[in-house]
């Protein structure tokens, strides 16, 4: 699937910031699932300097430093992605297997996936998390299914609601809300694999989505999205693989998802921060549409 992905953001600064300098991770991967033909990157007003740097994690990382003064920022990123269909992932080990592979065990070799089972800045382990996921992971079931069914409860038990929660949220505070948008669902997700010793990324991302019948697609009505990465390690018969789940829309992510970045949790792949002198007070507009590149004219 080819798709076309627009990603704007925009800040109204009151009173006006005299220097600024950001990172964003705007540049879709490219990979084995998905490759990107063509990015651009367009910020005004045009800064100072910029530049490109790869992060641990394999993500760019986008720096630029604004050195005028200015009241507006305007930062959008355009990119063409070729996707394709993933591969259903087979894991024949139990979780508490792979929970003990993970763990650290004298002269045992060492497998890099375990950073991803410790606790992060966004996400810690927690007794809740244990208690919250157990009913899915009795004891011997294999690690794949286990995690699917805690998929689906999450989808189920949660309400998606954009007002409920904001981008410091805590997850356990979603967890005892039992609401949230994309990124609390990926957050509890991650907090509850994590708490049982597996090891599971965060995503970020893009979703394409096909407006009603019969009505044409609204330009920036999409937005990024976030879902959880699992980590299967070999188990004789298959090799080492991530099998990526998304507890929002409960379902395995497919041909019609656009990877952008991934890490511990969203404080790795925000797709804009910064350090700003002045705007004490800003408004923010994120507009994102996602469209078949026959739909919208190649960056």
């Amino acid at each position: 699937m080819l798709l076309h992905v627009t990603h704007e953001t925009a800040y109204d600064y009151a009173p006006p910031v005299r220097t600024a300098q950001h990172m964003a991770h705007l540049k879709p991967v490219h990979n084995g699932q998905q490759q990107l033909l063509e990015h651009r990157i367009t910020i005004e007003p045009e800064p100072a300097q910029q530049s490109d740097a790869i992060d641990v994690y394999g993500n760019t990382r986008h720096f630029f430093s604004l050195q005028a003064v200015h009241d507006t920022l305007r930062v959008v990123s355009e990119s063409l992605v070729s996707t394709s269909a993933i591969a259903e992932p087979e894991c024949s080990l139990a979780w508490e297997q792979v929970r003990e592979h993970l763990r650290y065990h004298r002269a045992a070799q060492y497998d890099p996936a375990a950073e991803f089972s410790f606790a992060s800045p966004y996400v810690p382990r927690h007794a809740d998390f244990i208690a919250y996921a157990q009913p899915s992971f009795p004891v011997g079931r294999p690690l794949l299914e286990a995690a699917r069914e805690l998929m689906h409860r999450i989808h189920a038990d949660f309400e998606y609601a954009t007002q409920a929660t904001d981008v410091n949220t805590p997850p356990l505070e979603a967890l005892a809300l039992r609401k949230g948008v994309c990124q609390d669902f990926a957050h509890v997700m991650l907090g509850c694999l994590r708490s049982l010793g597996l090891a599971a990324r965060y995503v970020s991302g893009y979703l394409l989505t096909e407006p009603p019948p019969g009505q044409t697609r609204l330009v920036g009505s999409d937005a990024s999205h976030a879902w959880v990465s699992l980590y299967l390690p070999a188990d004789g018969e298959h090799g080492a693989q991530w099998a990526d789940l998304d507890p929002t829309n409960d379902r395995a992510p497919g041909e019609d998802y656009v990877t952008l970045a991934l890490g511990r949790d969203y404080s790795d792949v925000s797709p804009i921060r910064g350090v700003i002198h002045g705007g004490a007070n800003h408004a923010l507009r994120v507009a994102v549409t996602v469209a078949p590149a026959k739909e919208a004219a190649a960056p």
